[in-house]
């Protein structure tokens, strides 16, 4: 019996708030049928737990009543019906539905108050009451970012003036605007102060806005070589104002190389190729690249190239682009190409370029009857443009889309003779997220040489897996040629995922007379691992009309890895 007690007593104990608790209910009329409906169509809290909470509702209507145009009304009191129902009574009176605001346009900008109002005038605007707090946030946002961080708005002497509400605009600021007096970064202390100014387009004595400074910064997650480690900070003393930038060195430098093999339709033999690419970036803290590539492919045809970006010059917004590229055709000819360009770096994405090339080809072959090869120079003067658009949260595919468009003009000279020519190239893509694990990936890139007559030596050499997959490095030789890459790519998680190969090509080539659409088919998959970014593709390419055959299928290794 006292075990039975005693269990009840816990019970109850433990329950008695839920079992004994009493809801309270709160009905809330105006002063009139009219009053009550408008009331209701607030939505206000009808049941609550405690005597406290009903007046805090109460309280919160009241504001509301005020902010939509009822600054006259006033409530009677909290009467309490019976046990559980308390009653509120209120007295809207008048709705004011438009305020004039009168203002100093010494001190506010007319075209920041046209964005918030359609009435505005040399001295006054009209809002409607309802917009009134909201438009005023606004107006001190823009009276902020003008270096007046601590800029107060308020409206003063509001009166009623033949049935219209009016008040004073009256903004608290400090005569002498913030600018920004010195900046100091943090975690990477080496970081190439010219991209502070000329990339980020922050420098010291700019008018001092946080909000824009934020954005700014947020370009130093599209940089190879730094990451930003958390939003700046800012120490305002009387009178200084200091910036902290926080950021961090990133690895940078890559190695990139393939190998690839398939069986030699002639001697029915298994051959490889393959190319080594090294890219070096910000290893002087300077911000500037360098590259270097060699490739070796089964044509015994042989490519040095090296490249060289130094970015903002003396400080300036100027940068310089040095090329030198080395071709050698097995016992045929080589091509010198040598190159020199300023480019202007818009702003993160947008990047533009002038410069010269020249190029200098010369025919190995002591006697030959081939008359389409033969030793020429050409000058070339070239425009360029380029557009790059990151997502760095994403591993496997930084790069979300890039675009590349150049248009060159100049002169060839064999001999004595000299014809002009033209020569213009793309080369772009895009990755399309339909979600975190699906994309489609686009490329397209092409060029066309211009002229009157041309040389073999200095056509256009494309194929492998770098251009149209299933077919030999650098095997095919066109005046003319556009290739189109398409994948559909499935992440299985972070670090692997799988893609399919559908590739267009068409090409022309003017000495042959040969017009030919190609095609290429394939799967294939990426892994990061701790060594690098390891791809391998297996494709199949074919001519139109040509019968489909698993031998001509060529199988690329690649294995990109950041240091």
């Amino acid at each position: 019996m006292k075990k039975t007690a005693f269990l009840v007593l816990i019970i109850c104990i433990l329950f008695s708030s839920k079992v004994f608790s009493q809801n309270l209910r709160l009905k809330i009329i105006g002063n009139n049928e009219v009053e009550t409906k408008q009331i209701d169509s607030l939505n206000y809290l009808e049941v609550h737990n405690d005597y406290k909470s009903i007046t805090s509702e109460v309280d919160s209507i009241q504001t509301l009543l005020y902010k939509t145009g009822y600054i006259e009304n006033k409530m009677t009191g909290i009467i309490k019906k019976d046990d559980s129902t308390f009653a509120a009574k209120f007295h809207l009176k008048k709705k004011y539905k438009t305020i004039h605001i009168y203002y100093n346009s010494s001190i506010i900008d007319t075209p920041v108050l046209k964005l918030i109002s359609e009435d505005v005038f040399d001295d006054y605007f009209s809002l409607p009451f309802s917009h009134v707090e909201n438009s005023l946030n606004f107006i001190n946002l823009k009276t902020s970012e003008k270096g007046n961080p601590f800029s107060k708005l308020k409206l003063s002497n509001i009166h009623i003036v033949e049935n219209n509400l009016r008040a004073d605009l009256i903004i608290d600021s400090n005569k002498q605007k913030r600018t920004i007096d010195n900046i100091i970064i943090k975690g990477y202390e080496k970081f190439p102060k010219s991209y502070l100014k000329h990339y980020l387009k922050i420098k010291e004595n700019q008018a001092f806005n946080l909000n824009v400074i934020k954005e700014k910064t947020n370009l130093l997650n599209d940089l190879k070589f730094a990451n930003q480690i958390k939003p700046p900070e800012v120490l305002f003393t009387k009178d200084s104002t200091t910036l902290y930038i926080y950021t961090e060195k990133a690895k940078s430098n890559s190695f990139d190389g393939f190998l690839g093999f398939g069986t030699n339709e002639e001697t029915n033999k298994l051959e490889f190729d393959g190319f080594l690419n090294l890219n070096l970036t910000n290893n002087l803290n300077f911000g500037e690249s360098f590259s270097l590539l060699y490739k070796s492919d089964e044509n015994d045809q042989k490519t040095f190239r090296t490249n060289l970006t130094l970015p903002y010059l003396f400080k300036s917004p100027i940068g310089i682009d040095l090329g030198l590229q080395i071709f050698k055709k097995d016992s045929t000819f080589t091509i010198v190409n040598q190159s020199a360009k300023l480019h202007y770096q818009i702003n993160s994405k947008h990047k533009i370029y002038s410069g010269i090339t020249a190029t200098t080809s010369n025919n190995l072959l002591s006697s030959s009857n081939l008359q389409n090869i033969a030793d020429y120079n050409s000058n070339f003067f070239s425009f360029a443009y380029q557009y790059l658009k990151l997502q760095p949260n994403n591993l496997l595919f930084p790069v979300k889309s890039s675009v590349f468009l150049e248009t060159s003009f100049g002169n060839r000279e064999v001999t004595t003779t000299k014809e002009k020519q033209s020569l213009h190239s793309i080369n772009a893509f895009k990755i399309i997220n339909l979600n975190n694990k699906n994309s489609f990936y686009f490329s397209a890139n092409g060029s066309h040489l211009i002229s009157n007559t041309y040389l073999e030596n200095e056509l256009f050499r494309f194929g492998g897996i770098n251009s149209i997959r299933g077919f030999e490095e650098n095997s095919l030789f066109a005046s003319l040629f556009g290739v189109l890459n398409t994948e559909y790519r499935y992440q299985l998680n972070n670090s692997i995922y799988i893609h399919s190969i559908t590739d267009l090509a068409y090409f022309e080539n003017k000495i042959t007379n040969i017009k030919e659409k190609l095609f290429g088919y394939g799967f294939g998959f990426g892994i990061l691992t701790k060594a690098g970014l390891f791809k391998f593709n297996y494709a199949n390419g074919k001519i139109k009309n040509q019968a489909f055959k698993f031998s001509d299928s060529k199988i690329h290794l690649s294995l990109v890895a950041n240091f």
